[in-house]
C-alpha cells in the first residue's frame, strides 16, 4: 500500500508565538547557536517539496539580495511552490508560482509519488492549508526568546484544531522542539 505523502509544517517560532517580527524580519533567529542544528539534517533528506507564501519568499529574496547573493536561493533538488494571485513576471529560478485553491493543489500533489512535504510558511499560508484540512503535522521549536509582537504561528481565525502531540526534546540551550499531529 502506497503512503500518503504527509504535509508537515517545520518552523521555529519565538517564546511568545511568533515567526516573524511585524516587517517579517527573522534576525532574532540568527541568534542561536551554529553548532546546533535542532534536527534539520534529519528532517531535510525526507522532504523533496517546499510550499513558501508570497510574503516569505519576498522577504527571502530582499535578505539575500541585501547580503550580494542573487543565485541559488533556492534547493534546486526540490520542488518550490510559491502561493499568490499575483505571480511575478520573471520568478526566481527554480521556483514555480501556485494561485489555484489549496485543497485541489495539495490534493494533486499528494497524489504524485515523492517524500514528504514542507510546509514553510507564513501564517497566511499555513492558515489556509490548516483551514482545508491539508497540514498533517507541526514540528515546531520554540526558541527562548519573547519578541513582543509579529506574525504568528497562523494567522488568526476562528477555529478549533485538536493537536496529538508525537514527541517533545529540550535542547540545553533552552530551545524545545513539539512535534504534533494534526488529530483528523
Amino acid at each position: 500500500m502506497k503512503t500518503k505523502r504527509k504535509i508537515i509544517v517545520y518552523i521555529a517560532t519565538s517564546a511568545d508565538g511568533y515567526i516573524a517580527r511585524p516587517d517579517g524580519d527573522v534576525e532574532w533567529l540568527n541568534r542561536r547557536p551554529r553548532n546546533v542544528d535542532y534536527g534539520m539534517k534529519e528532517f531535510y533528506p525526507t522532504v523533496d517539496t517546499i510550499l513558501w507564501g508570497r510574503k516569505t519568499y519576498d522577504w527571502l529574496l530582499n535578505y539575500y539580495k541585501k547580503q550580494g547573493k542573487t543565485k541559488g536561493l533556492f534547493d534546486s533538488k526540490l520542488a518550490n511552490y510559491v502561493f499568490s494571485q499575483k505571480p511575478p513576471e520573471q520568478p526566481a529560478p527554480g521556483v514555480q508560482f501556485v494561485s489555484e485553491p489549496v485543497k485541489a493543489f495539495a490534493q494533486r500533489l499528494r497524489a504524485t509519488p515523492g517524500k514528504q512535504i514542507w510546509m514553510m510558511g507564513g501564517a497566511g499560508l499555513i492558515a489556509s492549508f490548516l483551514d482545508a484540512g491539508e497540514i498533517d503535522e507541526f514540528d515546531i521549536h520554540v526558541i527562548p526568546v519573547f519578541i513582543g509582537e509579529g506574525v504568528p504561528l497562523v494567522a488568526p481565525r476562528h477555529r478549533d484544531i485538536t493537536l496529538r502531540l508525537r514527541s517533545s526534546k529540550n535542547y540545553p540551550d533552552g530551545v524545545v522542539r513539539i512535534r504534533y499531529d494534526v488529530a483528523r
